[in-house]
This record gives C-alpha cells, sequence and structure tokens, in this order.
C-alpha cells in the first residue's frame, strides 16, 4: 500500500483565529505521527482570511519541534516570492535543528492574488519564469561545499556566496505543480514531483505521463517519485460526510467568486441551492475525493490508486470542526493499514 501523508493549509475558521488553527495544526501532526503518516506538509499562501500557514517555515519549525518522527515540510515554497539563498538558510536552519525530517516543496505560483503578490516580490524584475533558474541556484546551495557564484554586474567580478547553514546538507527537493510545466521541470532536473490534484486535477494523468516518460536520474532520485493530492472527508456515514464536505465546497465556491472567506460551517442543503456553474466548479475541482464512509472512502482511495499507480498520496481534510477533521484522518490511516 502506497503511503499517505498529510497537506495543512492550517485553516482558520468562522470567527476562529490563526493562534487557534496553529494550535490544531500541531495537534492534528502529533495525532498524524501516531496514526503512520509518512509526512506532514504546510503551504505558502498569502493574504487568505482562511489561512494560517504564510509565513511557512515559521510554521514548520513549530510542528518539527512538537513532534519527533514525521518528516516535515512545505507543500510548497513560493519560489519567485523569495531569494533562493534565503529560503536555503531557512531549511538550512531547520534541517539542522531537525537533521533527517525535514522536505522542501518547490512551486511557482505566488501562492495569492495579483496585488499581494507584487507586495511580495523580493524586487520589481522577480520573473516566475525564471523558476527553473531559481531553483538550480537554490540546489547550489544545498549541494556545494565551495560557495555558489553569482552574477553581479554592479561588482563586476562573481562574489562567492555560501548559505550558512545549509551549504552540504541534504534537503531533500521536491518540485510542485498543477500544469505541465513542474513535471517538465521535475522530470528534467530528476526530482520528486507532487501534483496538486485536490484542487486541479485536469492535467494530471498528462502531467504524470510527462514527468515519467522524460524523468532524468538524479544525485537525489534514482527513478521517477509522483505524489498525489486527493482529499478524503470520512465520518461514520456518508450523509455526515457530505454535510461535513459542505465547508470544502463553500470554501472553493468563494474563492474562485473572488471573495475568500474563513473556512465556514456545514451547511446543509447548500449544493442543492448552487446554479448551475458552481456545481460544475466544484464537480471539476473536487474530482479526486473521497467523501463518505469508511467503506466509500476506501473504495474512492483504491479506484484512485489503481488509476494512477501513485506512488505516495497527500490527504488534505478542510473540515471545519478540528474532533471531526481528527476523526476524518484517524479513519483514512485504519483504512490505509486495513489494505496493507
Amino acid at each position: 500500500m502506497v503511503p499517505f501523508s498529510v497537506l495543512d493549509l492550517s485553516p482558520v475558521t468562522a470567527g476562529g483565529s490563526a493562534a487557534q488553527s496553529l494550535r490544531n495544526t500541531l495537534d492534528l501532526a502529533r495525532h498524524a505521527e501516531a496514526w503512520g503518516y509518512r509526512r506532514y506538509w504546510l503551504a505558502e499562501h498569502h493574504g487568505m482570511p482562511g489561512i494560517a500557514s504564510a509565513a511557512t517555515s515559521v510554521v514548520i519549525g513549530h510542528v518539527a519541534a512538537g513532534t519527533s518522527t514525521i518528516r516535515v515540510g512545505a507543500g510548497g515554497i513560493m519560489l519567485p516570492n523569495h531569494s533562493p539563498l534565503v529560503i536555503a538558510e531557512q531549511f538550512g536552519t531547520l534541517e539542522s535543528l531537525f537533521p533527517g525530517r525535514i522536505d522542501l516543496g518547490l512551486g511557482r505560483a505566488p501562492g495569492s492574488d495579483q496585488v499581494t503578490a507584487r507586495a511580495l516580490r523580493r524586487n520589481l524584475a522577480s520573473d516566475p519564469d525564471q523558476f527553473p533558474q531559481d531553483v538550480l541556484e537554490l540546489m547550489g546551495y544545498f549541494a556545494a561545499a565551495a560557495p555558489t557564484p553569482v552574477s553581479s554586474p554592479s561588482l563586476g567580478a562573481e562574489p562567492k556566496v555560501l548559505a550558512i547553514p545549509g551549504a552540504g546538507l541534504a534537503v531533500p527537493i521536491w518540485i510542485l505543480g498543477s500544469s505541465l510545466f513542474g513535471a517538465q521541470v521535475a522530470a528534467a532536473l530528476g526530482l520528486p514531483f507532487a501534483f496538486a490534484s485536490h484542487f486541479a486535477p485536469a492535467m494530471m494523468m498528462q502531467a504524470m505521463d510527462i514527468y515519467r516518460a522524460r524523468f532524468r536520474p538524479s544525485a537525489q532520485l534514482d527513478r521517477p517519485y509522483v505524489m498525489l493530492g486527493f482529499n478524503v472527508i470520512a465520518a461514520e456515514s456518508d450523509s455526515d460526510a457530505r454535510l461535513l464536505a459542505t465547508s470544502t465546497q463553500q470554501a472553493f465556491v468563494n474563492l474562485r467568486s473572488g471573495r475568500p472567506t474563513q473556512l465556514p460551517p456545514p451547511l446543509e442543503g447548500y449544493e442543492s441551492r448552487l446554479p448551475p456553474p458552481a456545481k460544475a466548479l466544484l464537480a471539476e475541482v473536487l474530482t479526486c475525493s473521497g467523501i463518505g464512509s469508511r467503506v466509500t472512502v476506501r473504495d474512492a482511495l483504491l479506484a484512485f490508486i489503481e488509476r494512477t499507480h501513485a506512488d505516495e498520496l497527500m490527504i488534505t481534510a478542510q473540515i471545519f470542526d478540528h474532533a471531526a477533521r481528527l476523526r476524518s484522518y484517524e479513519i483514512t490511516a485504519e483504512i490505509r493499514r486495513e489494505l496493507q
């Protein structure tokens, strides 16, 4: 049975606070560790009222300090928002504090709206299309015992730059994507590939085919390794799970309508009242989901694994009630143990 991992957006629920969300994140991470999940990833999003993990590196440190064995990482860091040197130093620090437990997933989207993206950019010339070069620069800071050359027209000569901490540390790098671009970058660099099928499944199969066909072995990885996002909302009955899922549905519709909100409470009959375009949106973005009782979720997971041959699943669950969220992850872990 393929490994299961956790993607946590550290949801801020309606009427709640970021402080409570971060406490819930650590609580879920401790449970996930006990239940046998392989890794616990947090994502960089900015300007989102319902997501508390904007300072992703800080939250990773919080989770890693409160757990002992589970891998903790970024799913992901949006590299165009940052200097590669800064990310090398941050994750070099994390790896130094928690050796052998830190993952670094990299994406090229801003993780925000365009206004917020402009405020985040490290300089006015920052270009997301430079993502592959930024990844290579970042890898150089980790891999090289010698300093990484950085060109500087203003200085003439190439100064030498070291990431301390960072230089010489083996921090596993992943490429994230929701399109074909990330698949091509991951294949060319010989890195593991995580696809955001939990919210953008349209190109999933094509992206995997490209990645697997074009993969070039590297010092980090000798063969393709694909991790896919999958929504699971599991409860004691199908009807209970469908009600819990209305929080996710509301959040998606609100976000795509240009009005992101805190994670709303479940709403009975929500989907039946939606106009056709909103129903079509949910049918598309939530294609890769298992929503229901133990049996329903088990069947959905098995069908997804059989269809994709994924090497690992990254399970995400946007559920309003923290206890219900814990129970959903617990049921999912129990399903994996039964299948194994």
